[in-house]
């Protein structure tokens, strides 16, 4: 990343990932193994366990031999094919999105599309384990696919650079701002209008652009943040409920007293308590 605020900003975006596998397999390719200058709109991961193969993606050829992931993104144009007179490839391989709002995680950050996996035992024992859960149509074997998924994701992204891309870069310049904006104001009566105002934008715009980048409302967004801020002053302070009450945007302790029960299910005081 760029800076600490421009991760900050990303941070932010990754409360909304929603990850969903359609296919996970281990597949010994066969000689007409090919697809030539096709665009899916879902992203492709292969761990090479053998063999060789050629794939290209938006016209950067790649070679990949066993050991090393390979990532080709959702909306990039794409090739794959077998090589005349090598051993074809045995892979593990899995199809997935990974959602924030309308567009895909690798629509906002740019990584290497080759890595060597730092620990192939275990990179195999999680693909693996995903073929295994993508095969049972049961709901705990949905939801532990989608944890296993972002464990490979995160594995795949916790060693190679990352940027953001640069097309999404005045997106992330806005979405800076606006949480900005939100931090610094708290204290405030934060309305849809003021917030929309200070963005450059149409309250309704705003409300839709929000949400699409965000994953929930403003307003809801700016509880979450009070919430937050207020639980960071109970355990770390010695400010009284009403003034971590004033410093959040409440002028009645017992409003505050209200909205913090329903947000974290404990009153105020007994947060406290609990947690110092």
């Amino acid at each position: 990343m760029k800076n600490k605020r421009e991760a900050s900003a990303l941070m932010e975006l990754l409360q909304a990932l929603q990850v969903d596998v359609s296919h996970a397999m281990k597949t010994q390719v066969t000689t007409d193994w090919r697809d030539l200058d096709y665009v899916p709109e879902y992203n492709k991961l292969y761990y090479i366990v053998d063999g060789e193969g050629y794939l290209k993606v938006d016209g950067k050829e790649m070679y990949p031999v066993p050991g090393e992931l390979c990532l080709m993104p959702a909306f990039t144009q794409q090739s794959y094919s077998y090589l005349p007179g090598k051993k074809p490839f045995l892979k593990y391989w899995c199809h997935f999105t990974a959602t924030i709002g309308p567009f895909d995680l690798f629509q906002w950050i740019g990584v290497p599309l080759r890595i060597t996996s730092a620990d192939q035992e275990e990179m195999t024992a999680l693909f693996k384990l995903l073929v295994s859960l993508h095969s049972n149509p049961s709901l705990i074997s949905r939801l532990r696919e989608k944890s296993i998924m972002l464990e490979i994701i995160a594995r795949y992204l916790e060693h190679v650079p990352i940027t953001i891309l640069q097309h999404r870069s005045e997106d992330m310049k806005r979405i800076q701002f606006i949480q900005e904006y939100i931090d610094s104001h708290l204290e405030d009566s934060l309305k849809i209008e003021d917030m929309a105002k200070a963005a450059h934008l149409h309250p309704n715009y705003f409300i839709a652009y929000f949400k699409k980048h965000f994953g929930v409302p403003p307003l809801k967004y700016v509880s979450r943040k009070r919430a937050d801020k207020a639980r960071i002053l109970l355990t770390t302070t010695t400010l009284s409920i009403k003034e971590i009450a004033d410093q959040i945007g409440f002028k009645e302790t017992n409003h505050f007293a209200k909205f913090f029960r329903k947000e974290a299910g404990q009153s105020p005081t007994e947060y406290r308590a609990n947690n110092t």
